[in-house]
């Protein structure tokens, strides 16, 4: 069983920045692939960024490419995801999610990952 808790969002205006952590459970920590995905009202949840067990590859929604930085600290087991230059359309709940199942691609999709945190609300005003 593996527990994630996020933490980091809030209120901020358009342009601005929040970093959003996320504290995770399991001695295998290390091995897991990790991801960000977001949810806002009335959709769907949808793919935010992910990084291998290493650290060494991400990978990032075009929505967030170069705004957004996934990064973990497998000592410490946490990933945290960076946001720079927030846009109102970025206002979604953003979940923390692993996978523990094997593997070596990017994962993208919600059933790809087996373990979910409760969310963390991220609200960008204009």
């Amino acid at each position: 069983q593996v527990q994630l808790v996020e933490s980091g969002g809030g209120l901020v205006q358009a342009g601005d920045s929040l970093r959003l952590s996320c504290a995770a459970s399991g001695r295998t920590f290390s091995s897991y692939v990790m991801g960000w995905f977001r949810q806002a009202p009335g959709k769907e949840r949808e793919f935010v960024a992910t990084i291998s067990w290493s650290g060494i590859r991400t990978y990032y929604a075009e929505s967030v490419k170069g705004r957004f930085t996934i990064s973990r600290d497998n000592a410490n087991r946490t990933v945290s995801l960076r946001m720079n230059s927030l846009k109102p359309e970025d206002t979604a709940v953003y979940y923390c999610a692993a996978r523990t199942r094997s593997g070596s691609s990017y994962y993208l999709r919600v059933d790809q990952y087996d373990y979910w945190g409760q969310g963390t609300q991220v609200t960008v005003s204009s």
